[in-house]
């Protein structure tokens, strides 16, 4: 069931209708009921994979608990290998025999092992990785052993974040599904304005600027240099927004019912370097590579600043591998991470700070790391390395200048609106939080405000029901 869908808002208004309704000792039953039909609307075998990997995670987590020394380890190293096996096999799986493949056929070998035809279940890594949070933290004594089944199970499916995040740890939802939540109106009103606030980034910008991207990225070969870069400009503009539009919905669909989750976006646009932009975007992945990889095996090398960095490099290209199953990824995490590095050392060798003082090195920061962050975009955003690689290739010639034809330049200069309007608002609330519209608290102010993204919604939003970027992944 996409957010973006009708279908979404009459279960949204119903679960959240009979969740105030129900006593509190049976809504956690009717949030996990709910949440196993919205995600059994995707397909519903698949249900099966993800009861599976709850009963496996349930019982580590136990057995954790009660054993202490090598047995902890085991079950916690059992509970990963259960994850990581159903991820690796419907997601890498293919991406790994087709390699073998390639380097099998340079010597004139065929490789035996056919590809599985299975589809990858939607938001797969999203719930695998909350799923190990689980463990790992049960495993470090950080988070109390959950006991009823249906509480962990939960955990993992509650429906606001099931299939595209933000990626949960236990200490932070598990004790709020405890927790009576009673009907506050301030509060019903402010998560359904960040749901708002996502459908407009999503129907009207992502999915508006998905028509001019999707143009230019199906067929590169057609078009200059000049169309390729605004279509990749256009493209970081429609990820970001498609992915944070979810990720608003998703906390704001969370909080009408009283229970918070993390920020998962920070106004990456608004990073005043480069780590910074990144380590904004998609927060809750980020962290969850941070604890789990980068810190232990950046306490295995403390001595050398070097492996640190070398860490660094080695969490972002997983995080690209994370993303999808295809070298494109690989490189796109790669260069992010090679990006980080390099800046750590200019700013060590350099320090910035000594020639560009106060807002001139604020605007400046902001500005180079935005420009560095578009073209690699491309990586992500292109529909195969070589696709890539010729993209980038024709970028770097600056050959050709005009838009590409048959294409109207309505299409072009609303991209251009749409995204100014969404710098100009994310500028706001980075600098002047307390200017607000949908939130201010004059009712005649935010009427208006209401009334001005509704109407955009429905005159010239897409609902095409098109899917979120990230429910790849």
């Amino acid at each position: 069931m996409l957010f973006n869908s009708l279908d979404f808002v009459g279960f949204f208004i119903i679960v959240t209708s009979l969740f105030f309704i129900a006593p509190h000792k049976y809504r956690w039953f009717l949030l996990l009921l709910s949440s196993c039909y919205f995600y059994m609307d995707f397909m519903p075998i698949y249900i099966l994979i993800l009861g599976f990997t709850i009963v496996v995670d349930y019982f580590a987590g136990i057995f954790i608990a009660k054993s202490d020394g090598k047995r902890r380890k085991f079950f916690l190293i059992l509970s990963i290998i259960a994850n990581v096996g159903i991820l690796g096999f419907f997601k890498y799986f293919n991406f790994l025999n087709d390699n073998v493949t390639g380097f099998l056929s340079i010597f004139n070998f065929q490789n035996p092992v056919p590809n599985n035809s299975f589809a990858l279940p939607i938001g797969l890594s999203f719930h695998t990785f909350q799923a190990m949070s689980y463990t790992i933290e049960v495993y470090k004594g950080n988070q109390k052993v959950e006991k009823k089944f249906g509480i962990y199970a939960l955990y993992v499916m509650f429906y606001p974040q099931l299939v595209a995040g933000p990626i949960e740890r236990p200490q932070n939802i598990i004790h709020q599904f405890y927790t009576p939540q009673k009907f506050e109106y301030n509060r019903v009103i402010a998560g359904l304005q960040i749901m708002l606030w996502g459908f407009f980034k999503k129907i009207v910008i992502a999915d508006r600027m998905a028509i001019y991207v999707n143009t230019v990225y199906n067929a590169p070969y057609h078009h200059s240099a000049f169309t390729l870069f605004v279509a990749t400009l256009f493209a970081g503009f429609q990820i970001y927004c498609d992915f944070s539009g979810y990720s608003d919905i998703a906390i704001g669909s969370a909080k009408v019912m009283g229970y918070n989750l993390m920020e998962n976006f920070r106004r990456p646009f608004f990073g005043k370097s480069f780590t910074e932009k990144v380590l904004r975007w998609h927060i809750s992945l980020y962290t969850w590579f941070r604890d789990y990889v980068y810190t232990p095996l950046s306490m295995k090398r403390k001595k050398s600043p070097y492996k640190l960095l070398l860490n660094v490099l080695l969490i972002f290209t997983l995080s690209g591998l994370w993303h999808g199953a295809s070298w494109n990824f690989i490189v796109w995490g790669f260069l992010s991470g090679l990006l980080v590095v390099l800046e750590r050392i200019y700013q060590g060798i350099v320090k910035p700070k000594r020639f560009i003082k106060g807002v001139w090195l604020v605007i400046s920061g902001t500005i180079v790391s935005f420009f560095l962050y578009i073209p690699i975009t491309l990586f992500f955003r292109a529909v195969t390395m070589r696709d890539a690689l010729y993209i980038a290739k024709t970028m770097l010639s600056f050959k050709g200048t005009r838009l590409f034809k048959g294409e109207p330049p309505s299409i072009f200069w609303y991209c251009v609106f749409v995204g100014c309007f969404l710098l100009i608002v994310e500028f706001f609330q980075e600098y002047y939080p307390n200017v607000k519209v949908i939130g201010h608290n004059k009712l005649v102010v935010r009427f208006i405000g209401y009334v001005v993204l509704l109407t955009l919604l429905l005159m010239i939003g897409v609902f095409n029901g098109s899917q979120f970027i990230y429910f790849q992944f």
